[in-house]
């Protein structure tokens, strides 16, 4: 495992020493990150706008799915924290981790159960977290594709994309890409540490893609999380 990260902050040094990660140990997103710069549309210059909200971004969702502790977050404002989707209610850090934390909160539905594709009610953060890494062997890659302003307001567009490689709840993998696109708002302090976020996106993007493989026999919906390599890989 390497000593940084060339997209996110906050994950080694002697100010992680003492952090309690969800999974025992950092993350690590070299399998991601090549994802990454395979297929992003844009390279932006290190120091410009969108290359440090994109790292603020990438920061976000590590610490959101691999800090269990909140008093570890260094790039979330862990006190004062609000997210909310798509307009809806807004969530505290406490909450987001009662609903089994970060899929469940990115992933939260009004359709009636027998609708669902993905029921965030039926899910822990283990079973959700093992269950995308399966599915997205080589992680979920994220791209910043347009700043529309800068803090302390950050609105930007983002783009997401994985391979479905893996299964989906009986569901065969079919190799294609599946693609994420929508727009979020920062709100951050002038210290960059984030206070709040609104994310706006249809999660059906995401979900359809997985319906497209074969039914098989056997469902494949919890993967056990001591795999090493769901344990310790970076999704984002």
């Amino acid at each position: 495992m390497g000593s940084e990260d060339k997209y996110r902050s906050f994950i080694y040094g002697d100010g992680e020493k003492n952090t309690q990660w969800r999974f025992g140990s950092p993350p690590n997103y070299d399998v991601v990150n090549k994802l990454f710069e395979e297929g992003r549309t844009h390279e932006w210059a290190k120091g410009s706008l969108e290359e440090k909200v994109q790292r603020l971004v990438k920061t976000f969702e590590m610490e959101i799915f691999h800090k269990s502790n909140p008093e570890d977050f260094k790039i979330i404002n862990s006190t004062k924290f609000r997210f909310s989707l798509n307009g809806g209610k807004e969530l505290t850090i406490q909450e987001i981790g009662k609903l089994g934390g970060g899929y469940n909160a990115f992933l939260q539905t009004k359709l009636p159960k027998e609708l669902r594709i993905y029921d965030p009610q039926q899910e822990t953060f283990s079973t959700s977290y093992a269950l995308f890494t399966t599915v997205f062997p080589r992680g979920f890659a994220l791209e910043i594709l347009e700043v529309l302003s800068g803090p302390p307001r950050i609105v930007y567009k983002f783009r997401h994309w994985g391979f479905m490689e893996g299964p989906f709840k009986g569901h065969a993998p079919t190799g294609e890409k599946v693609e994420v696109y929508g727009m979020s708002i920062f709100h951050v302090d002038e210290g960059m540490r984030v206070e709040k976020v609104e994310f706006f996106y249809d999660p059906s993007q995401l979900l359809s893609g997985f319906l497209k493989g074969q039914l098989t026999e056997s469902s494949v919906s919890t993967t056990s999380t001591s795999c090493p390599f769901l344990s310790a890989g970076g999704t984002h």
